[in-house]
């Protein structure tokens, strides 16, 4: 847990414009408020599983464990999730934590378009005002996304500066904060931004971890069995042609066509999967389905088969 002033030890805190602190502090104090109450928790749980689909299943990777040659490889199924990804999780959190404030308009930034995607989907549920700000490149490579939040009644306001990328959208938003502070709640995508934000997200998204727990259990996957193992996390990463090649895979071989971001997470699993034995387990968390993605996985694709593309 953060302390009082929102750090992880050396990390998060609060650094935003003074006229931002008292929204901040507001936010604060509503979300320990309903985090602690039993009404809140009632409706959020009951729309988990009644509106997103809760809980995902856990899915053996049959051909994908044969393809490999070692550990069995299990997937954790977010892309079956409403609306096709894990942002609606803590979508629907903030979303009821926005009403429950008495806020009448929700803004947020998108970048590959799937939080913006969920934030549209909740307001549309809940009836409130939205308002997503997408940078115009990413609005180039996520098309289909635009035309999901559009239909569902969200206003998408291009971002034209800087790189014209999720960065960008989320200094946009910021500025919409700023001046629309009494009205507006700010429906943050990420464990980024000031406290109590990454901690909101944290506990929102906690779900899905505790179903793979569960799940996983009887596999005898949730124990590591060596000290090391016991971190949080280590952090690696997968090239452009890994990512590609893993999307590819899991699409032939399952059935199952994955997000971009999770399939650099199967490249990885790629790696380790044939240095395991067939009792061990690996549980990876599929964020997302590709839909998304699609149009520019063809795009590249074609480009790197073209004669100037080989060259």
């Amino acid at each position: 847990m953060p302390n009082a002033q929102g750090r992880f030890g050396d990390y998060g805190g609060r650094f935003v414009p003074e006229t931002l602190m008292a929204a901040v502090e507001e936010l604060r104090v509503g979300y320990e408020e309903a985090r602690d109450d039993p009404s809140f928790q009632a409706e959020l749980a009951g729309l988990l599983a009644n509106y997103v689909g809760r809980p995902t299943p856990l899915t053996f990777a049959a051909n994908l464990t044969a393809h490999f040659g070692g550990a069995r490889v299990y997937l954790k199924r977010e892309d079956l999730a409403h609306t096709g990804a894990h942002k609606i999780n803590h979508a629907v959190g903030q979303a009821l934590l926005a009403k429950r404030m008495g806020k009448q308009r929700i803004i947020a930034e998108t970048g590959a378009g799937q939080h913006g995607v969920a934030t549209a989907t909740v307001c549309a549920l809940l009836g409130m005002e939205c308002v997503v700000y997408m940078g115009t490149e990413d609005m180039r490579r996520q098309q289909p996304n635009v035309y999901r939040m559009e239909l569902m009644g969200a206003k998408v306001q291009p971002v034209d500066s800087g790189s014209r990328t999720l960065k960008d959208a989320i200094n946009e938003c910021m500025r919409d904060w700023v001046t629309n502070v009494r009205t507006t709640f700010y429906l943050l995508g990420s464990v980024v931004g000031p406290h109590p934000y990454p901690m909101m997200v944290r506990d929102f998204q906690a779900i899905v971890g505790r179903e793979a727990r569960e799940q996983a259990l009887p596999l005898r996957a949730a124990c590591p069995t060596t000290p090391s193992r016991h971190r949080r996390a280590t952090y690696v990463s997968a090239t452009d042609d890994e990512a590609l090649a893993a999307f590819s895979l899991l699409s032939r071989l399952e059935g199952i066509i994955p997000a971009l971001e999770p399939s650099h997470a199967l490249a990885h699993v790629a790696k380790l999967a044939p240095q395991a034995g067939p009792d061990k387990v690996i549980v990876m968390n599929l964020s997302g389905r590709g839909d998304k993605d699609l149009q520019e996985v063809i795009r590249v694709m074609g480009e790197r088969q073209s004669p100037e593309g080989a060259a």
